[in-house]
């Protein structure tokens, strides 16, 4: 097995090794060891079956179903796996929901762990995926802004295709079902190290108006995506990446003809339970004026 950097910040790809067959224990050993060391895995030009993308993921831990709701194009023959496509999304063709800064389904009070995608078909020029490195987000900070961060939460809002817009009253309820306030600064369990577990899905921070929590979102946002601590995947097709979500942000580029098709699987790792719950006010976690807007829009496209 053969293990080359791909980028200072992180990243590293793993050759010399055929994940389409199981493996012994040693091999997967090595391959875990250089996924906690590094936070993204690339396995190049591998073509996988569905079934071997699975059983493969496996190996990094429980795989996380799909929810019960579930975008349309979904094959239910694989509930392991989520089909992500520009060309069926229900809102528009070429919209892509992963255009801001983010980690992996961080709304949730059980985070996964890790995820894994393959590049199924990949438009000729654009479609890449940046990643940054949150270690290093948070190690670059001074010692009092790492004093300050201490023990305060942020609350990240998510939800995707399970937010209810038949209503403004569902819409309100079903926000508040797809919100968690998790800790800004989060000890990976397995490393010891901390990193930064942020994004541009927090909207506040906890006990905090909007207000005053912007200048320090927007700052801990573009701290965290500086071009030293990131580094930028061109996709090829048969390309698998894993990346370790408990201490890396990443963002889909939508820089290509969106008339071409970008098609991934991806698989998603349970992780463990982190932050907690928040019922707070929801003008807080979402603005009263992005409530109404987004109402307004819905109800006029209906």
């Amino acid at each position: 097995m053969q293990i080359r950097r791909l980028s200072y910040a992180l990243g590293a790809e793993i050759s010399g090794v055929d994940i389409r067959n199981p493996l012994d224990d040693k091999t997967f050993k090595e391959i875990h060891a250089a996924f906690l060391k590094y936070s993204v895995l690339l396995f190049r030009g591998t073509p996988l079956t569905r079934e071997q993308h699975i059983a493969f993921s496996r190996m990094f831990g429980e795989i996380r179903k799909l929810p019960e709701v579930q975008h349309k194009h979904n094959d239910p023959k694989y509930p392991e796996l989520l089909l992500l496509t520009n060309q069926f999304n229900a809102r528009s063709p070429g919209y892509t929901a992963n255009e801001i800064w983010h980690t992996d389904k961080s709304s949730t009070l059980v985070p996964p762990m890790a995820s894994l995608l393959r590049c199924v078909e990949i438009p000729h020029v654009g479609g890449d995926t940046m990643f940054t490195n949150c270690y290093l987000a948070y190690e670059t900070l001074t010692d009092a802004m790492k004093r300050m961060l201490d023990g305060l939460h942020g609350i990240h809002v998510g939800g995707g295709n399970v937010i209810d817009d038949s209503s403004p009253e569902r819409l309100a309820e079903s926000m508040r079902a797809n919100q968690a306030a998790q800790p800004i600064v989060r000890v990976h369990p397995e490393t010891g190290r901390k990193a930064l577990f942020f994004g541009e899905k927090v909207r506040q921070l906890e006990a905090f108006t909007t207000e005053e929590s912007k200048p320090l979102i927007d700052f801990l946002c573009q701290h965290a995506t500086r071009a030293q601590f990131v580094y930028r995947h061109v996709w090829q097709e048969d390309d698998l990446l894993i990346w370790d979500n408990r201490c890396t942000m990443h963002i889909a580029v939508n820089d290509y003809d969106n008339s071409k098709t970008r098609r991934m699987e991806r698989v998603t790792i349970k992780g463990t339970p982190c932050g907690h719950a928040y019922d707070g006010p929801l003008d807080y976690a979402v603005p009263g004026s992005e409530l109404k807007a987004r109402f307004a829009k819905q109800r006029a496209a209906s």
